[in-house]
């Protein structure tokens, strides 16, 4: 260790008084460096959590835009509503939408971009049977899920273990209808019907019932997507004199032109059809010609509240309502697709999604405690028989026409 000597100790004590001198008579002048306080660093929050994406495929052009725009304008109301909340477990619901356009080879290309480009894993849709039977092999072939609202072929119901839909089978559909034109004292029949797989399958299975029943197909009439002038082909189911006519349309616009022509050219009896004829685009292209046009359908139940909150927030957000029944299904198959996301935490486990699909009983706008059987096909719902009303006593509270009652079913 090196010890200081006295020789040493005494300049530096010196040195030391000195240095206390000069600050002392610095006095005021002197300062002190303030402390600088160090910015206190803002706890780190977490990044917001990945939104749940899912793709919709919806005909927002094409022979089905009047529906498929209701049918994305009801689920992107459940969307708001679920995110408004507070998302999915915090999780916001994103939907990432592709126009299917009502027929197969758009829908595939639709498929395409959802799957290859934004790699979902879950779509909602399609609006028509068409598109969906276009795509459905795809999506059974890849697992992917597609969930429609809309769509009703019979042939959907064999399409695959990852295709569901909330939509009720033509094959019940026509059952309904052959049984109520029976009931109605229909012997023979004539029909109209657009060359659509929606349309053909309404056709199909309404006239296996009828003749099942003993009736009489005395006469049938297809046209293309594209016709708007119908009276050469009602002219000639006129000449066979059918005790009643039924329309199969997959547009409104069909629909309605064709109820309007008909009764142009004379015709006074009873006419039915399905849904579309019944919508508020095709009732204001046929006018007072729809008045008694009877047709089979899912209709919202007045007595549901749930039903009729939906359609009067339908109301205020778009300010107007048609086809309630497709509006509420689409809206359902949000909240159905929320459901089965909570549960899995993942939106590319479609195996997940799927089995929640299959273990699902569910209470919403469309019905109480229905769920899917083991082909996806929706089940604890039924139709029901309305009746247009004249043209004065038609509102958008009722839609223009009247519910009858339950559709008579074997």
């Amino acid at each position: 260790m090196r010890i200081l000597t006295t020789k040493w100790i005494v300049p530096l004590v010196l040195l030391g008084l000195l240095a206390l001198v000069a600050v002392a008579c610095n006095g005021e002048d002197a300062t002190v460096a303030p402390t600088v306080a160090q910015p206190t660093q803002a706890p780190t929050e977490a990044p917001p959590a990945e939104p749940f994406r899912v793709g919709v495929m919806e005909s927002l052009t094409g022979p089905g835009e009047t529906y498929g725009n209701v049918a994305l304008q009801a689920k992107q109301m459940a969307v708001d509503e679920i995110n408004d909340a507070g998302g999915i477990d915090g999780r916001m619901l994103e939907l990432i939408v592709e126009d299917s356009k009502c027929n197969a080879q758009d829908s595939i290309t639709a498929y395409r971009k959802l799957t290859d480009v934004d790699e979902v894993k879950i779509i909602l849709g399609t609006s028509c049977s068409g598109a969906m039977l276009g795509a459905a092999p795809l999506a059974e072939e890849d697992g992917v899920i597609l969930f429609s609202g809309l769509a009703t072929n019979p042939d959907i119901a064999n399409a695959g273990d990852y295709i569901f839909r909330t939509s009720m089978s033509d094959a019940q559909l026509g059952v309904d209808t052959g049984n109520v034109l029976w009931a109605d004292g229909i012997r023979t029949l004539a029909t109209i019907t657009e060359a659509t797989d929606y349309a053909e399958g309404v056709r199909r299975t309404t006239v296996e019932q009828f003749q099942k029943l003993g009736g009489s197909l005395v006469g049938e009439e297809r046209y293309a997507s594209d016709v708007t002038d119908f009276r050469s082909q009602l002219t000639k189911l006129l000449n066979e004199n059918p005790d009643g006519i039924h329309i199969a349309a997959q547009a409104e616009f069909s629909g309605g032109t064709i109820v309007k022509q008909i009764r142009e050219l004379g015709y006074e009896g009873p006419l039915y059809s399905e849904v579309v004829p019944v919508g508020a685009t095709a009732l204001e292209v046929a006018g007072e010609a729809a008045t008694g046009l009877k047709a089979i359908t899912a209709d919202l139940d007045p007595a549901n509240d749930k039903a009729q909150q939906v359609l009067a927030n339908f109301k205020a957000r778009y300010d107007y309502v048609t086809l309630p029944w497709y509006l509420g299904s689409a809206y359902d198959d949000v909240y159905i697709a929320a459901e089965c996301l909570k549960q899995t935490g993942d939106d590319q486990d479609a195996d997940g999604f799927k089995d929640c699909m299959y273990d699902i009983t569910w209470s919403g706008s469309i019905g109480v405690d229905y769920g899917f059987d083991e082909m996806g096909e929706v089940v604890g719902l039924s139709n029901v028989v309305v009746q247009v009303l004249p043209l004065a006593e038609r509102t958008e509270d009722n839609q223009g026409y009247k519910v009858l009652g339950g559709a008579p079913t074997e």
